[in-house]
């Protein structure tokens, strides 16, 4: 008897079992295939996938998160396909769905994230260890002791430069971390000018580990822009992870407040 499955994005598919031979588009669903226990049924990951690093070392890699390598990934012959609807290119996951169903995860919250873990558990036959998961970063982010409110600007890129808007993953782990978000009125992933830098109200800047590779040189221009500020590098993987990475952001968020502190 097939078992039904339908993904985040509604989208529904049968398998005859549990998956035995999966391959993972998503660096943080990856990480959170590592910490279920599927080291002998993940055959395939992507060039980004760095945690945990025993499998960036040894698993088939099959290209980049929008760039992947079709012929690759078929030929690892698995039965199913882990992807996300933003981190993946549409195109390239229909041409997948041509020979191996796949399943795409839809992330907006923290919510959607645990909701995220709980499905992939139930699809894997993992449900226990899923649930431990999830109850284990509820109890981490529900301790958190925050600090005060302060007014951030989350950058992301340079020339320009970029921040992450109201709609976004991000924006959510900023406000779970105690903060608000500047820029929590504006969509997506929004270009700045200096000017908007300058009027944007920020106490706290934030700059990003990835996508772009900030350094003093960026902290010293926004530091001249808004001269009151405090401006602090911050592990990327920490905002925009969505997988068991959650399990380690609220004692990070809690080293920068006390930091911050100081």
């Amino acid at each position: 008897m097939d078992f039904r499955y339908t993904d985040m994005t509604g989208r529904s598919f049968s398998l005859p079992h549990h998956p035995k031979r999966i391959v993972s588009l998503v660096p943080s669903q990856t990480e959170l295939l590592f910490d279920l226990g599927l080291d002998n049924e993940v055959v395939g990951i992507t060039k980004f996938c760095v945690h945990p690093d025993n499998w960036f070392r040894t698993k088939t890699r099959v290209g980049g998160t929008k760039n992947v390598n079709l012929k690759r990934l078929a030929d690892l012959q698995p039965d199913l396909v882990i992807a996300n609807k933003e981190e993946n290119v549409q195109a390239q996951i229909e041409a997948i769905r041509e020979f191996c169903p796949v399943w795409t995860s839809d992330i907006k919250d923290l919510n959607s994230a645990c909701q995220m873990i709980s499905d992939v558990g139930e699809l894997t036959g993992r449900q226990e260890s899923a649930m431990g998961i999830n109850a284990r970063i509820s109890n981490a982010f529900q301790n958190l002791e925050k600090g005060p409110e302060h007014k951030v600007l989350y950058l992301i890129w340079f020339d320009p430069w970029m921040t992450a808007g109201g709609d976004t993953f991000i924006n959510n782990i900023i406000s779970a971390a105690g903060w608000q978000n500047v820029m929590s009125e504006h969509s997506r992933y929004p270009a700045m000018d200096e000017t908007a830098i300058k009027n944007c109200g920020a106490n706290l800047i934030l700059l990003s580990s990835e996508p772009y590779p900030f350094r003093e040189k960026h902290a010293a221009a926004i530091r001249t822009l808004l001269p009151d500020a405090n401006v602090l590098f911050v592990d990327g993987e920490m905002f925009s992870w969505y997988g068991s990475r959650l399990l380690l952001a609220p004692t990070y968020f809690q080293s920068l407040h006390d930091q911050i502190l100081k």
